[in-house]
């Protein structure tokens, strides 16, 4: 269980480190050229807005995976031994779905706010 809540944490601190990038990128942009128009000027190098956003998601889809394939052997094994605990372990496999639901708000949240 310590180690869950660990990588939980940890999860999460990486998902905040990663897109701080988002938040830095709002400096200002590079002036034109005579051979460059305005628009292509305006332009970021990297999208860092839709790379946060997709390390948002797929950390979190990594980490509920991981978290799930632990739940879903512990429960194979205490329902043998004891069947009647088969509703709280359907309960135990959900909760880690709510990882990838707040990875898919930050995503939203990133690419609308940034």
């Amino acid at each position: 269980m310590k180690k869950l809540i660990l990588g939980i944490l940890l999860t999460a601190v990486v998902v905040l480190v990663l897109t701080l990038p988002v938040f830095a990128a709002q400096g200002e942009q590079p002036a034109a050229t005579a051979q460059q128009p305005a628009a292509i000027a305006q332009q970021p190098a990297v999208n860092w807005k839709a790379i946060s956003a997709a390390v948002a998601v797929s950390v979190s889809a990594l980490a509920s995976a991981w978290a799930q394939s632990k739940i879903g052997s512990a429960a194979a094994g205490a329902l043998a031994e004891k069947p009647e605990l088969g509703g709280i372990f359907i309960v135990l496999e959900a909760i880690p779905e709510t990882m990838i639901i707040l990875g898919f708000v930050v995503a939203l949240l990133i690419m609308i706010m940034a």
